[in-house]
């Protein structure tokens, strides 16, 4: 089992920059690819970022392609999503969520293949 725990939410105004964070406990961070994933009210949870179990490869949606950061310590067992100039459509929960290694090496943006999950954090950007 891995429990995550995401914080670093809050609410910003278009163009501000925020960092959320997760914690992972139970189990060494290094077995598993990490994603960062996003629920809008009325929408489906929606692939963000994933980035390998060693920070090898990441991979992000469009829509934050060259606005989001996703990083790693496995020592620290936390993942980051740096997330900048943001924009209302990015108001959303945010959830982290791991992906065991069986399932590839390389970030995917599979919803089902992750199979652990944080409680998620909101972020609200206001116009």
């Amino acid at each position: 089992q891995v429990q995550l725990v995401e914080s670093g939410g809050g609410l910003v105004q278009a163009g501000d920059s925020l960092r959320l964070s997760c914690a992972a406990s139970g189990r060494p961070l290094n077995g598993y690819g990490m994603g960062w994933f996003r629920q809008a009210p009325g929408k489906e949870r929606e692939f963000v970022a994933g980035i390998s179990w060693n920070a090898g490869s990441t991979k992000y949606v469009d829509s934050v392609k060259g606005r989001f950061a996703i990083s790693r310590d496995n020592a620290k067992s936390t993942v980051w999503l740096l997330m900048n100039n943001l924009k209302p459509e990015d108001t959303a929960v945010y959830y982290c969520a791991a992906r065991s290694v069986g399932w590839g090496i390389e970030p995917k943006d599979v919803i089902r293949e992750y199979e652990y999950w944080g409680q998620g954090t909101q972020v609200t950007v206001s116009s």
